[in-house]
């Protein structure tokens, strides 16, 4: 019988918000270690809930996964090296900013096609030109 300390995987997966097979993938790859098992049922103690949420808003805000095992590493290695983990959040966020203004062209491009074939031409759709072109 498990203890009552720990949780199976769908109460996990419950309190994370994250999938069961994105749960089993992370111990795959050994972003989450292996849980306890009892019988052919995983356990998570508070331990594994903390370091799922962690992973969990980490990826939330883009981080590729081998920079969250750094991160990780950096959180429960006790010197916290804050420059470090400033680096790698600078990193992404000029990520995100570039992904950002992509968005924006292409939001940019979408509404004037969108726009012009609101026009109602006879002469053809001009999205399905400029896709053709």
């Amino acid at each position: 019988m498990a203890p009552s300390s720990t949780i199976p995987i769908g109460e996990l997966s419950r309190l994370t918000g994250c999938n069961i097979e994105t749960i089993r993938y992370y111990e795959r790859i050994g972003i989450l270690p292996a849980p306890v098992r009892y019988g052919r049922f995983r356990r998570y103690d508070s331990a594994g809930v903390r370091r799922l949420a962690f992973v969990r808003r980490a990826r939330e805000l883009g981080f590729p996964l081998d920079t969250v095992r750094t991160l990780l590493l950096l959180a429960e290695g006790g010197g916290h090296s804050c420059d470090q983990a400033r680096h790698m959040a600078e990193s992404q966020l000029a990520d995100v900013l570039a992904k950002r203004a992509d968005l924006d062209r292409m939001a940019a491009v979408l509404g004037d096609l969108v726009e012009a074939c609101g026009a109602g031409d006879a002469g053809g759709c001009p999205l399905l030109e400029a896709l053709s072109d």
